[in-house]
């Protein structure tokens, strides 16, 4: 069961990413965070029971990664293709599932490996044709930023299995999206302070409503997906990120980029990689 809810997480994520990059043609990245972060808090209200001061610290601890891999990942997404951007989201798994071999002693079966190898296959290839657009990964600055979201982002997914064993899913994902808006909102306030006079009016569009709702449903499915029996945190984050295929056609036929050919053959690889981790799971 937690496999297909997974499969649907990875789906509304990628609606979630395509609507994030409309969002940035009008707003600041930090602008777009804490409104759309602030609406998700606002839908999860309800679910903000009272727990123990210990969760609620645990709860920050993982807002801080969360932040700290959202405000890297949209400035990357916001300097590199979508197509090139969402491809290296897709490669966090890869670091998830080294750790969680090591911190909660998962174990892959052959088709699971196989799979996991074909993930990693696929950023190579994904290297390979960035280099072709004039993208370095050891000089540009939108890499950059991606490297810094995919691993503050790996550690979050890791936290995550540490946390989803003694706290309710809806307690979890309600309080993370509390404690992430108010750092957002330090970090905006931070910007106005330091630069009045050409801050970036903020303009509302229903589009971030869109990413609210989005990214409320992709969560809670998988922290419920987290949360069920013999649920394996590696497949999970390798299965999620299958996100990627609906931001990179996206790309394709909306943004027009160029450079696919090379893009194509590392999507294919990592849907190749994703069929072998769900058949080996299921």
């Amino acid at each position: 069961m937690w496999i297909w809810t997974t499969i649907l997480s990875a789906l509304f994520l990628g609606l979630y990413d395509v609507f994030k990059k409309q969002s940035l043609q009008k707003n600041d990245v930090l602008q777009v965070l804490l409104c759309t972060t602030g609406l998700s808090t606002l839908l999860l209200s309800p679910w903000l029971s009272a727990g123990p001061w210990q969760d609620h610290l645990k709860l920050f601890l993982k807002a801080i990664l969360v932040s700290a891999s959202w405000i890297s990942g949209l400035y990357g997404i916001k300097l590199l293709p979508l197509t090139t951007a969402s491809t290296i989201k897709a490669t966090r798994p890869v670091f998830v599932l080294a750790f969680s071999m090591l911190l909660f002693g998962e174990r892959l079966n052959g088709w699971q490996w196989v799979g996991s190898i074909l993930a990693i296959v696929a950023l190579y290839l994904l290297s390979l044709s960035s280099r072709k657009e004039g993208i370095r990964f050891s000089t540009s600055k939108g890499i950059l930023f991606m490297a810094v979201s995919v691993l503050a982002g790996s550690a979050s997914a890791l936290y995550d299995k540490h946390i989803i064993a003694s706290m309710e899913p809806l307690f979890v994902q309600s309080w993370c999206n509390f404690y992430i808006t108010l750092i957002l909102a330090l970090f905006v306030l931070a910007q106005w302070l330091r630069n009045r006079e050409n801050f970036r009016a903020f303009r509302f569009d229903w589009v971030l409503l869109a990413i609210a709702v989005l990214i409320v449903i992709a969560d809670f499915l998988y922290f419920y997906s987290l949360k069920q029996e013999g649920a394996m945190i590696s497949i999970i984050s390798m299965v999620r990120r299958s996100s990627v295929l609906v931001p990179f056609l996206f790309g394709i036929f909306r943004y027009k980029e160029k450079s696919i050919r090379g893009k194509v053959a590392a999507l294919v690889t990592l849907l190749a990689a994703m069929a072998l981790l769900v058949f080996g799971t299921a």
